[in-house]
């Protein structure tokens, strides 16, 4: 097979391969800290303890979406175009907004979540006593926003390396912190060390943004209004989509824990984190580095699809043979990175899988509705995907049990990655690729194949089997980054790695 790529072509899936190995890299260590920090939990808490961090994390979450206002995501769009106008007046005047109405939004936030203490303890887990952890709790609010003011200007100005610093200090200060407080103070540690571990990732996220020298002028409050404006439309988009989101994901807890116990919302925790281990590295690389190069070129629908295309074709061969692989050793990874107790986790863990593998797909294609500002368009795919998620979960978790949330997941996007491809096809006139159907073709027959394989046939022939498919689909995906790719062209440590596997 002949190398496809044009110089152009190159250049750019070089760009997303060295994005995605760079964020990808810093994943790879913040997974490492990860195991340790949920082998140990596991271990200290059991599944019901489990269950309650996930709980406690997912109201955290919640409250952060809805105080943030989206300020961390519009606020590096506008960093973007203040630095590309080559205005250092307006990046100077961009910058210090977002970090004071951080503060404000962060000071309100917590505040507000401190205030609905009793009824949001009395909803979520039926006991006021429940209240006082939320009041703790709220304190993270406040550092988690105060953090997204640095760690958008960092991503603004596309510091990469700086944020990839930042993911890897960030999971060192979660574990040194976590494991000790759990180990002291049982389940009441757990709230002490949600706190604790956001205000670690805001001194870190601090760190590194004092770096950033920015010239910090006199601001006219005619200024002021114009950028908070400018943040608080766009970034409202952002807050809707994350409170559906992880409104979503707390509503399936919540079904979860009424229908099966706290044991069982453990066990869903713990198959919602290993399922998206590996494929939150290409993720993470998308938001990161993709985005903002998507939104600099949206008015031009052929360059959007172009590198829609290309950034979809990177993520499948990345993803597709990792999935295939934790889908495989579904067993063996839960009982090593949590314990024994979770062992009913396994087919959660590979449901969630299969979802994650269309969630990879649709991503890419969901960045175009928001690069080209489409709104409407975007709130209403929110809200159809947020129904369908609680809607579905709701029915299997009636009917199937615990693995009925899994398989809501999936079912999730199945119906979200149709729906997404009919929005940008009118927006942009969004079509795949030839190559990313062929890939289509390739990977999804082929986590079919395992996963059936697993429902159906003994452990040790199926295994022998995902193996084996693991394996080809690994040669597969490697051959090809190697045509798309020019090694020469790769860091030192990746264009070594691609020298020896080729």
């Amino acid at each position: 097979m002949k190398p496809r790529a044009n110089s152009e072509g190159e250049r750019s899936y070089t760009q997303i391969l060295k994005a995605t190995a760079l964020i990808g890299g810093s994943s790879v260590i913040t997974v490492l800290f990860a195991i340790i920090r949920n082998k140990a939990i596991a271990i200290l808490l059991g599944p019901a303890g489990v269950g309650l961090m996930g709980l406690y994390s997912s109201i955290a979450d919640i409250a952060y979406a809805i105080a943030g206002l989206g300020i961390q995501a519009s606020g590096v769009r506008q960093i973007a175009e203040a630095v590309g106008s080559g205005d250092a007046e307006r990046v100077a005047r961009t910058a210090t907004v977002l970090r004071r109405t951080s503060v404000v939004l962060g000071l309100l936030g917590a505040l507000l979540l401190a205030a609905l203490a009793l009824p949001v303890a009395n909803f979520t887990f039926g006991d006021h006593s429940y209240a006082a952890g939320i009041v703790l709790l709220s304190a993270s609010i406040l550092f988690r926003l105060l953090a997204d003011g640095q760690i958008a200007l960092i991503q603004g100005m596309r510091d990469i390396v700086s944020l990839a610093r930042i993911n890897v200090f960030g999971a060192f200060f979660s574990t040194v912190i976590s494991i000790p407080l759990i180990y002291v103070l049982g389940t009441s540690g757990i709230v002490v060390s949600l706190v604790a571990v956001a205000a670690a990732a805001l001194a870190t996220s601090w760190w590194y943004g004092r770096k950033i020298r920015i010239s910090v002028s006199a601001i006219s409050t005619l200024n002021v209004q114009r950028e908070v404006s400018a943040l608080l439309k766009l970034g409202a988009i952002f807050m809707i989509s994350g409170f559906l989101t992880l409104g979503a994901a707390y509503a399936v807890r919540i079904i979860v824990l009424k229908a099966e116990g706290i044991a069982a919302a453990g066990l869903y925790q713990a198959a919602w984190t290993l399922g998206g281990l590996y494929a939150g590295f290409i993720l993470q690389a998308m938001g990161t580095d993709f985005y903002p190069r998507l939104t600099a070129i949206a008015k031009n629908n052929a360059e959007c699809n172009r590198l829609v295309n290309e950034q979809a074709e990177i993520s499948i061969l990345l993803a597709g043979p990792g999935l295939i692989a934790t889908l495989t050793a579904a067993p063996l990874v839960v009982r090593v990175l949590y314990s024994p107790e979770f062992y009913d986790a396994v087919d959660l863990v590979r449901w969630i899988c299969l979802g994650m593998m269309l969630r990879i797909i649709s991503w890419p294609m969901g960045f175009i509705v928001l690069a080209k500002g489409a709104k409407a368009a975007f709130f209403w795919a929110e809200v159809a995907a947020t129904t369908a998620h609680i809607g579905l979960a709701w029915l299997l978790v009636e009917a199937f049990g615990t693995v009925g949330a899994g398989a809501a997941f999936f079912g999730l996007y199945i119906w979200h990655s149709l729906l997404i491809y009919i929005i940008v096809r009118r927006l942009s006139g969004f079509r795949w690729s030839d190559q990313n159907r062929r890939l289509g073709l390739i990977f999804f027959p082929a986590s079919a194949l395992v996963f059936g394989a697993l429902a159906l046939l003994p452990l040790w022939p199926a295994t022998v089997f995902g193996l084996l498919m693991t394996a080809l689909s690994g040669v597969y995906s490697l051959r090809v980054l190697t045509e798309l790719v020019p090694i020469a062209s790769l860091p030192a440590a990746l264009k070594g790695w691609f020298s020896r596997s080729a």
